[in-house]
């Protein structure tokens, strides 16, 4: 009976030091609380671009030297539980419910706002701007820093793996938030022969930058076209309620359209009209698919054979009539590949000649140029081709938290491969 009344005198009681997981999920779940408050408050999420350079630069270092000054009051009760395993597992386990709740919902875009439900009021839809979300960043970013700082103070070699993996989290967390506002994105329009180093900004004004683009080239590669059966008046592929369509194989020329019987007599992918009901091969711009074709009914025995072509700008379509209500017409070619023949320059570099394709993008300092689009309408006849220009200065110091990542990750399945062969080869054989 004594010894049960020791044992609950004993037990220790919840915001009794030394802070376990009890205490974390609280202060955790707080945090979150108190996010919530302030976004409903200011009705709205965090602006981060209100830490524009410098404003980021000063923020940073105030979070690296208040990193720095915590650690070294490691024997303070506090400092143990706020770089302590319960709290930053409660931290991981916010972020990683946040981090599901922002992939499993639709996110709004800056310039669209939100629906009004409470879902949206709380930022849930805008998830990287909510005040919850910032706030379990910081802290994270606070408890982590003050981690890795207690442990460079008694820096081991040994202990690479978790410099590496731990320094290079925190790398990516803090470039990645406070380089955010420094991040421009725009898309630019370039004219085939032109050089243009203009944008429209978010307030649709024009902007020049300090990055040109001359387009000398805009190519396209397309794939072979459809063949389909439709009703001339209403233009509706047939059958209504499972059209059928035919893709142009040269290993496969025969097919079924509607209960007709198709056979590909011959297909040119680059065709220009040679007379008003006639194609032949001229690979050249404006040139477009066209494909000699003989329908056959077999219900019926009504055959028909001539030419039919998509068309596009340059050259009228062609269809191939079966009945007063049915002909056969080809559908316009899907692109398959497409890029720019391009030259970059800057204010202080040498002129970059590069072939921009679609992620396949070219760099330039701190500029990514990617291949963003053309005249849909037009084609291969485009024009002009998109470009899509991205600036981050901060992307080295990403670059190189994930190198440090992968670094440590591998020395981690490293080291459990020596510590097991280690414990493989010392472990003595069972005597039977």
């Amino acid at each position: 009976m004594k010894s049960s009344k020791t044992t609950t005198k004993n037990k220790r009681k919840i915001w009794q030091m030394p802070w376990g997981f009890p205490e974390s999920i609280t202060i955790v779940c707080g945090i979150v609380v108190v996010g919530s408050m302030l976004q409903l408050l200011l009705r709205g999420g965090f602006n981060f671009y209100l830490l524009a350079a410098p404003v980021n630069y000063y923020i940073g270092g105030g979070l690296i030297l208040t990193c720095i000054g915590l650690s070294l009051l490691k024997k303070n009760r506090f400092i143990k539980w706020f770089s302590g395993i319960p709290f930053s597992i409660s931290l991981i386990m916010a972020f990683l419910l946040l981090s599901l709740i922002m992939g499993l919902t639709p996110q709004l875009t800056g310039e669209q706002t939100n629906t009004g439900t409470i879902f949206s009021q709380l930022g849930f839809d805008q998830m990287t701007h909510s005040w919850a979300f910032v706030l379990i960043y910081l802290t994270m970013l606070l408890a982590l820093g003050v981690l890795i700082a207690q442990r460079l103070q008694n820096f081991k070699w040994k202990d690479y793996t978790f410099h590496a993996y731990h320094i290079g989290i925190w790398l990516v967390l803090f470039s990645t938030g406070l380089g955010h506002a420094d991040m421009e994105r725009y898309i630019m329009h370039v004219p085939e022969g032109e050089t243009e180093w203009r944008v429209y900004d978010a307030s649709k004004n024009v902007k020049e930058l300090p990055i040109a683009i001359q387009l000398n080239d805009f190519d396209m590669e397309t794939y072979p076209p459809q063949l389909t059966i439709i009703d001339r008046h209403s233009g509706a592929p047939q059958p209504k309620a499972k059209p059928d369509f035919y893709s142009i194989d040269s290993e496969n020329s025969s097919g079924m359209l509607n209960g007709w019987q198709l056979k590909l007599e011959k297909y040119i992918h680059q065709a220009i009209r040679n007379s008003d009901s006639t194609y032949r091969e001229m690979p050249m711009p404006g040139a477009t698919p066209a494909a000699h074709i003989s329908m056959y009914n077999p219900s019926t025995g009504v055959k028909h054979s001539g030419w039919v072509c998509g068309g596009n700008q340059a050259q009228l379509y062609m269809t191939l009539p079966l009945t007063e209500h049915l002909s056969v017409v080809m559908s316009q070619a899907e692109p398959k590949r497409f890029r720019s023949d391009v030259i970059l320059y800057t204010p202080n570099g040498t002129p970059k000649k590069a072939i921009i394709e679609v992620n396949k993008p070219a760099q330039v300092n701190n500029w990514m140029v990617y291949q963003y689009g053309y005249n849909n309408q037009a084609g291969q006849l485009s024009k002009y081709s998109s470009m899509e220009l991205v600036y981050d200065p901060w992307k080295t110091a990403v670059y190189i938290g994930f190198g440090l990542i992968a670094l440590g990750t591998i020395a981690m399945i490293w080291n459990g491969k020596q510590i097991k062969h280690k414990y493989t080869n010392d472990k003595q054989p069972l005597e039977i």
